[in-house]
C-alpha cells in the first residue's frame, strides 16, 4: 500500500517533471479540479500546490545548480590538483635528470681524476725508474772512474818503483856493483810492457875499425815496432863521447843492413850536459826514461 508520504513526494518531485512532459496529464488534472466539488477550496489548495511546486521546483533548479557549481567546483579542484600533480610530476622528472646530470657529471669528473692518477702514478714511476737508472749509471761511472784512478794509481806507483829502480841500478852499473847488461835487460822489459815493441839486441864485427878505430864487436839495442826500425843505446850513464859512439854505431847497421833507422834513441838516468847537446845537433833523441819517450 502506498502511504500518504509517498504519495507527496511523487506529487512534489515527480509530477511537475512529469507534467512538463506529458501535456495530457495537465489537462486531466485541470479538468478534474474544475469538476472538484470543492473547487474553491480545491483551487486555493491547488494554488498552494502550484507555489509549493514551484517553490520546489525553483530549490531543485538551486540545488541543481549548486550541484552543477559543487560539480565545477570538484572539477576545477580536480583539474588544478591534476595539473599541481602534473607540475610536480615534471618538476621530480627534471630534477630526476638534473641528479642524473649531475651524477653522470661527477662519474666522468671522477674517471678523469683516476685517469690523471694513473697518468701521475705512471709519470712518478717512470721517473723512479730514470732516477734509479740514472743513479746506477752514477754508480757504475764512478765505480769505473774509481777503479780507473786506482788503476792509474797502481801504473804510477809501479812507474815510481820502476823510476827508482831504474835510478838504483843506474847508480849500481855505474859504481861497479851490478852489471850494465842487468840494468839493459831491466830498461828493455819496461820498454815492452809499456809498449807495442820488440827490444832486440844485435852483434857484428867491424872488421874494418869504422866504429873504434880498430876491429871490434859492435852491440846497438834495436827497438822494432810495425816492421820499422828505431835504433836505442840503453846504459846507466852516457858520455859526450858514448853519443858520437852511438852514432857511429846506428851508421855502421844502416851500411851494413842497408836499411834506414827511423829514430835514435837514448835511453839513460844520467847523460852528461855536453852530451846532450852533442845529441840535439846528431838528431838523437835523450830520455832519462823509458816512460818519458814520445809515440813510441
Amino acid at each position: 500500500m502506498v502511504h500518504e508520504e509517498q504519495v507527496k513526494r511523487i506529487i512534489y518531485e515527480v509530477l511537475p517533471e512529469y507534467i512538463k512532459t506529458h501535456p495530457e496529464v495537465r489537462e486531466y488534472l485541470r479538468d478534474l479540479l474544475e469538476r472538484c466539488p470543492y473547487r474553491e477550496k480545491s483551487e486555493d489548495r491547488f494554488e498552494k500546490l502550484l507555489i509549493e511546486l514551484k517553490q520546489m521546483r525553483e530549490e531543485s533548479e538551486r540545488r541543481w545548480r549548486e550541484n552543477q557549481e559543487e560539480i565545477k567546483r570538484l572539477r576545477e579542484e580536480s583539474e588544478k590538483k591534476w595539473e599541481e600533480s602534473e607540475r610536480r610530476w615534471r618538476e621530480t622528472q627534471e630534477e630526476i635528470k638534473r641528479l642524473r646530470e649531475e651524477s653522470e657529471k661527477k662519474w666522468e669528473e671522477s674517471e678523469k681524476r683516476w685517469r690523471e692518477t694513473q697518468e701521475e702514478i705512471k709519470r712518478l714511476r717512470e721517473e723512479s725508474e730514470r732516477r734509479w737508472r740514472e743513479n746506477q749509471e752514477e754508480i757504475k761511472r764512478l765505480r769505473e772512474e774509481s777503479e780507473k784512478k786506482w788503476e792509474e794509481t797502481q801504473k804510477e806507483i809501479k812507474r815510481l818503483h820502476r823510476l827508482y829502480d831504474v835510478g838504483v841500478g843506474a847508480l849500481g852499473a855505474r859504481w861497479g856493483l851490478q852489471a850494465e847488461s842487468t840494468f839493459r835487460n831491466a830498461i828493455k822489459g819496461i820498454l815492452e810492457e809499456s809498449f807495442p815493441v820488440k827490444v832486440e839486441r844485435y852483434l857484428a864485427k867491424d872488421e874494418e875499425g869504422e866504429v873504434f878505430g880498430r876491429p871490434d864487436q859492435i852491440e846497438l839495442d834495436l827497438i822494432i815496432k810495425d816492421g820499422e826500425v828505431i835504433a836505442g843505446e840503453i846504459k846507466s850513464s852516457m858520455s859526450k863521447s858514448d853519443v858520437y859512439t852511438f852514432d857511429k854505431k846506428v851508421k855502421f847497421y844502416e851500411k851494413r843492413k842497408g836499411r834506414k833507422v827511423k829514430r835514435k834513441l837514448i835511453i839513460s838516468p844520467m847523460v852528461e850536459d855536453q852530451a846532450k847537446e852533442v845529441a840535439k845537433e846528431l838528431g838523437i833523441e835523450v830520455y832519462t826514461y823509458p816512460d818519458y819517450i814520445e809515440k813510441l
